[in-house]
């Protein structure tokens, strides 16, 4: 079967700390944990907390040298800074199982329809996610909501089932986009998917139960993505088991849920349309309208939902440039909600809602945090301004345990979602785009909505260069090693009044520089430099024929495949066949490149345009959605026959 070939399922690997952090939570709604497991992940959380306290007391009193002020009490402030974050992030993942009973929903509730913004993407994107929308299971209407004021793109959603929709004016991006929505449309919930985000027909069926509950106005589901190659992934080589938001989407999020604080990621939610009216529409006076939007929900006493189950993938950034640009969006965003509806300060909201956003917002500072980390030792060896003040033996047992704890619950927490190292790379990564955007907090200036880059992003591949920050950053590292090691032949005026510290130091800048220069090799490989194809490419081994000939299909794609054939017809046009759980779905194609390899042929074909409704079976097919693809009637169509893609294709 093709969707057991082309499984996206995440592997359950179960990871180095045994029964306390279970597998990586996979596609499916992960099981509660043991009273046990929960309660020893409390345990070490408050142990690391208490201890982390005491080292904190005792730094204050006993070691801070202000003779040194300026180097001892900004290394004071960094480290309680990392205490709170580890408070807060015990907070925030104390129970992540809170969550109602639901059951599989067969039947509307009410009328559904399913959003899907869009503005510039291409065809191949979103054939997969229209037809996917479409497909799903319980009645509702799909709407594509263009932007881009596209007339392909109305031909397209027609030919596939949906309705298409757009706008005079296109003030305030999806928001704008998604707000005009609501004034044409008839229902009572809409689901509303990212251009790129492939749904499960069983999107609705999982969701919508919740909403018998007349209190709850949202219900958002995981995003994960498709693309397991991509910048934000684990390796290059489609590692699933982890990316670069897996914590955030598959742990945090359902630990808010014990806190009655879920928030609107923007895609793969559904809405009760009275809530969202009630809160006067997407809000709008910010870049992140989804939390902004919820925070509102919240005021108003409305519940929210997070259902921990992948219902849809996406398109993670496939290199630095469009992470960056992602982060500096929702980065921006967040201060912006900072200035207009702080939910620290707001009415409305519980005491542990107010510590659940902030929690939340308040994580984008923590790239000053590491910035500190990596001037003030080059600082300490510049200047030999030692700023701990403490018997060797007694700072490094009391800091190794205060350490080690901390990393230890942070484990454990995170139920297997924190790998240590690869998470500061990926902090180096966006520090200079989350430090711009926490500086917008104070400048006040706005930045525009920009929507990250989707399919083909270049025609070459070429190294991206790497943020001046971090180059800057890593000069500065090794400058302030080579001083040290000056220092030490007296070739420098600079003396270490206490060596053990200076030797500790070099060590924490030698761990620096590594770090850098992971961050920098990653943003400068060249697996991750663009994306030079217009649709994601599944590696497969099909039996299918072209031209009425045997041949083998990888690497495929709704825009072309590489095929091997004995041998290649001379025909300009070929028919490709391929086999989709027992039927064939047929395309038209040329080839573009063609080479020998033994006694068969390697042939790279592109498929050719206006074959919407055999690509959309294929995407079906492909993105392990449901096959049996209907389209939905229009309201003034009449009657209630559901045309196939067979009667539209003919």
């Amino acid at each position: 079967m093709l969707s057991r070939a082309l499984s996206l399922s995440l592997p359950r690997a179960r990871l180095a700390i045994g029964w306390l952090s279970p597998p990586l939570p996979g596609r499916d709604l992960p099981a509660p944990e043991t009273a046990k497991r929960r309660q020893a992940i409390r345990t070490i959380a408050i142990v690391a907390l208490s201890v982390n306290l005491a080292y904190l007391v005792w730094r204050t009193v006993s070691t801070v040298d202000l003779a040194v002020w300026w180097v001892s009490l900004p290394l004071l402030v960094l480290e309680i800074h990392a205490a709170i974050g580890i408070a807060l992030f015990a907070f925030s993942l104390w129970d992540v199982d809170d969550l109602p009973e639901s059951h599989p929903v067969r039947e509307a509730p009410g009328r559904i329809a399913v959003l899907i913004p869009t503005y510039n993407e291409s065809p191949e994107i979103l054939i997969p996610t229209i037809a996917a929308a479409v497909a799903m299971k319980v009645e509702h209407e799909t709407w594509v909501l263009d932007d881009g004021d596209r007339p392909d793109v109305a031909r397209l959603a027609a030919s596939l089932g949906a309705r298409y929709l757009t706008r005079p004016t296109h003030e305030n991006a999806k928001a704008g986009n998604v707000n005009h929505a609501l004034d044409q449309i008839e229902a009572d919930f809409i689901a509303i998917l990212d251009a790129d985000h492939v749904a499960s027909d069983e999107f609705l069926v999982r969701t919508m139960s919740y909403f018998e509950d007349p209190d709850v106005a949202l219900v958002q589901t995981p995003q994960d993505f498709y693309n397991t190659e991509s910048f934000e992934h684990a390796s290059g080589a489609g590692d699933e088991r982890f990316h670069e938001q897996a914590l955030f989407y598959r742990v945090l999020q359902p630990g808010k849920n014990h806190w009655r604080a879920a928030f609107w990621c923007g895609t793969g939610a559904v809405v009760r349309m009275t809530a969202l009216r009630d809160v006067g529409g997407v809000a709008t006076e910010t870049i992140t309208e989804d939390i902004h939007t919820t925070i509102r929900f919240h005021r108003r006493g409305w519940r929210t939902i997070y259902h921990n189950e992948v219902l849809t993938r996406g398109l993670a950034a496939s290199d630095a440039a469009t992470y960056q640009l992602q982060r500096l969006r929702w980065g921006t965003g967040a201060m912006e909600v900072f200035r207009q509806e702080n939910p620290l300060v707001v009415p409305g909201l519980t005491v542990p809602q107010r510590l659940a956003y902030g929690a939340t917002l308040l994580g984008w500072f923590d790239a000053w945090r590491s910035l500190g980390y990596l001037l003030l030792p080059v600082i300490v060896l510049v200047t030999g301004a030692i700023p701990i003040r403490a018997e060797p033996l007694t700072f490094i047992v009391f800091f190794g345990l205060t350490f080690f704890l901390g990393q230890l619950a942070l484990r454990v927490l995170s139920r297997g979602c924190h790998r240590p190292m690869l998470s500061v790379v990926f902090e180096l990564v966006r520090m200079s785009p989350n430090i711009a955007a926490t500086l917008t907090l104070i400048s006040r200036r706005r930045i525009g909505f920009r929507v990250s880059p989707k399919g083909r992003t270049g025609d070459a591949r070429r190294p991206a260069p790497e943020p001046r920050l971090l180059s800057l950053a890593a000069l500065a590292s090794i400058g302030g090693l080579a001083w040290f090691a000056l220092t030490l032949m007296g070739r420098t005026p600079t003396r270490y009044e206490i060596p053990w510290a200076a030797y500790a130091t070099a060590g924490w800048l030698v761990l620096n520089v590594i770090l850098l220069v992971s961050a920098m090799r990653r943003v400068r490989a060249l697996r991750f430099a663009g994306e030079r194809r217009a649709s994601h490419r599944f590696e497969t081994v099909l039996e299918g024929q072209i031209d009425g000939m045997p041949c083998e299909i990888h690497d495929l794609s709704l825009t072309g495949a590489q095929v091997e054939v004995a041998a290649m017809s001379d025909i300009h046009i070929h028919r490709l066949s391929v086999p989709i759980d027992g039927e064939q779905v047929v395309l038209q194609a040329v080839s573009r490149s063609a080479r020998r390899a033994g006694a068969v042929t390697i042939v790279g074909i592109e498929f050719l345009p206006d074959q919407d409704a055999a690509r959309a079976r294929l995407a079906l097919g492909l993105f392990q959605t449901r096959l049996a693809l209907t389209v939905m009637p229009r309201p003034d169509a009449g009657g209630d026959d559901r045309p196939s893609l067979d009667d539209l294709a003919a």
